[in-house]
């Protein structure tokens, strides 16, 4: 239940805002809404429970944004933000936050690019002052950007070259799509990041990071007005910038179903499937997003689902298996089946095996019990992740940065919660056949070529 409930990455606004003060219950507190005149929006979510603040700002820009010969950069500015500015000296933005006693960090998605700390709420001023120095002051330097490049290309190596299964989910969407620009790796392809200049990341920096394609959110021991204030401060005397008209960027329709085989040092193979499927686009109509993601439930969202219960416990045919909703974002939508089959089993059997489990949902439907057990687990999820005001603060920029509204969260679970066996029958049966699928498949080649993997240093995340 990973969509709706801990949206992450995880990840355009175009959400409606209310007026100065207005608030919008959402359990025991409220959501403070403001924008301030250069078009920058606020949400601030107060929590009282502990002197602390998480800050988090959310750029409208992610790497389907890119352009081919440049990917990666998004994820790659995400790394020269904390190269420093005039005022700050690079390397100073973390330790001043550490020196405050806080953490921060960032991420970089399809969809936004997102930067965060977490501090005592006193020390809160520090983090939007430093956030605003960054969004208009940032040096980018040749003899920086070439060093930090290195860092981004080991990453890639250690994230994505020598792990098998991230290099089968790549060639799966490159497969998958064949226009979308989601058929990128976030990190970007290897041979852009090699031929990659200064000037590419500092045309991404001038195109997308302004205030009227920011979001700052707040959640934690303060109160609306005084972050309205704070980010007045800071941020209100940034002037906003004309934002690249995006065109509309839809995938042609699959006319059939397509496979791609990886050969990779592992000791096992593995098998993806990818079914392509709706997205949420209108939380308070739609109903099939809530339905696949009640599936995704049933066939592995806990430790007696079907999957496993079937597949790996009971005919021992997969050493592993388990199913995936992507269900939120801006581009197109995809239902994952994955896993390794067992010593002596093939991939070809575990294939057949995970698309029969939902054939017999489709043919025969599940019971009331069993889906009642996962709207439950939605429910605790939910409970959980406001039990955290990272979470919260997560969940809020994500839906906004992605073009729907925070408000749609308990709307989310309330539409969950109205799923019926019907409904989840019906999306099995009618999204899971072979025009639109795409199977990746993992042929497993000796260890011994595989090089030796490390984290890179200076990776923030």
């Amino acid at each position: 239940m990973r969509v709706f409930v801990l949206i992450w990455l995880t990840a355009l606004s175009l959400g409606w805002f209310s007026a100065p003060g207005e608030t919008w219950a959402a359990g025991s507190s409220a959501v403070h809404e403001y924008r301030l005149d250069n078009g920058m929006r606020i949400l601030v979510k107060e929590d009282h429970r502990a002197p602390v603040a998480v800050s988090m700002v959310w750029y409208g820009a992610g790497s389907m944004d890119e352009f081919n010969g440049t990917t990666g950069v998004a994820h790659v500015l995400e790394h020269m933000m904390f190269k420093g500015t005039p005022k700050v000296p690079m390397g100073e933005f973390s330790r001043k936050i550490a020196r405050a006693g806080g953490r921060d960090n960032a991420f970089t998605s399809r969809d936004y690019t997102a930067y965060f700390q977490t501090l005592h709420r006193d020390r809160l001023p520090l983090a939007l002052e430093l956030e605003a120095d960054r969004m208009t002051n940032l040096l980018l330097t040749k003899e920086e950007f070439e060093k930090e490049i290195q860092v981004v290309m080991e990453e890639r190596r250690w994230r994505t070259d020598d792990r098998p299964t991230a290099l089968l989910y790549e060639a799966l969407m490159a497969t998958a799509l064949k226009a979308h620009p989601y058929r990128q790796p976030v990190i970007g392809w290897m041979n852009d990041l090699q031929n990659m200049r200064v000037e590419d990341a500092r045309d991404w920096y001038q195109r997308w990071y302004a205030p009227n394609n920011a979001i700052l959110v707040v959640v934690g021991n303060v109160t609306g007005d005084e972050v309205h204030r704070l980010a007045r401060e800071y941020f209100g005397a940034i002037p906003p910038r004309a934002l690249p008209e995006r065109k509309p960027q839809l995938e042609p329709d699959q006319r059939g179903m397509r496979r791609v085989v990886v050969k990779a040092p592992s000791e096992l193979p593995s098998v993806y499937l990818a079914f392509r499927v709706p997205k949420l686009r209108d939380p308070e109509k739609d109903w099939e997003p809530y339905a696949l993601d009640v599936l995704e439930g049933v066939l592995s969202g806990h430790e007696g689902a079907r999957l496993t219960a079937s597949l790996v416990r009971g005919s021992r045919l997969a050493a592993s298996a388990g199913a995936g909703y992507q269900g939120t974002g801006r581009g197109p939508g995809f239902f994952l089946l994955t896993g390794t089959p067992s010593e002596g089993k093939t991939v070809a059997e575990l294939e057949a095996a995970l698309r029969a489990e939902v054939r017999r949902i489709a043919e025969e439907g599940v019971g009331r019990e069993e889906l009642d057990r996962v709207k439950a687990q939605v429910v605790a999820a939910q409970v959980f992740a406001r039990d955290s005001m990272f979470a919260q603060a997560s969940q809020m920029g994500a839906l906004e940065s992605i073009g729907l509204s925070h408000r749609t969260i308990d709307i989310m679970v309330d539409r969950i919660r109205e799923v019926t066996p019907e409904q989840v029958q019906e999306v099995a049966a009618r999204y899971f056949g072979d025009e639109a699928l795409t199977v990746a498949v993992l042929d497993p080649q000796p260890l011994s070529q595989k090089r030796r993997a490390a984290p890179p240093a200076g990776a923030r995340h």
